[in-house]
């Protein structure tokens, strides 16, 4: 029987716990080289989360310090932020 693994935030770095913490506010990323995790979003206004993230990611078309696009669809309120594309 294969285990469950608890998703992984985004950011977390060696020593860090990967997975969720308690009290804090996650969306999905979904798509593109991050798909799967998640993002803090702690404390983000609705004018924040509107807005997306750039985040980096080694993984993505521009490699090593490139940035991948997320936001949030136009009617998700509280969704998932969807990958939008790369960018250097």
């Amino acid at each position: 029987m294969e285990r469950e693994r608890e998703p992984r935030v985004y950011g977390s770095g060696p020593g860090e716990s990967a997975g969720p913490t308690a009290g804090h506010e996650y969306v999905d990323l979904v798509g593109g080289p991050l798909d799967g995790q998640l993002l803090d979003v702690t404390g983000w206004t609705a004018a924040d989360r509107a807005g997306g993230a750039l985040l980096i990611a080694d993984l993505g078309l521009y490699g090593p310090g490139g940035r991948a696009d997320y936001a949030p669809d136009d009617d998700a309120d509280g969704g998932p932020f969807r990958w939008r594309g790369d960018t250097a």
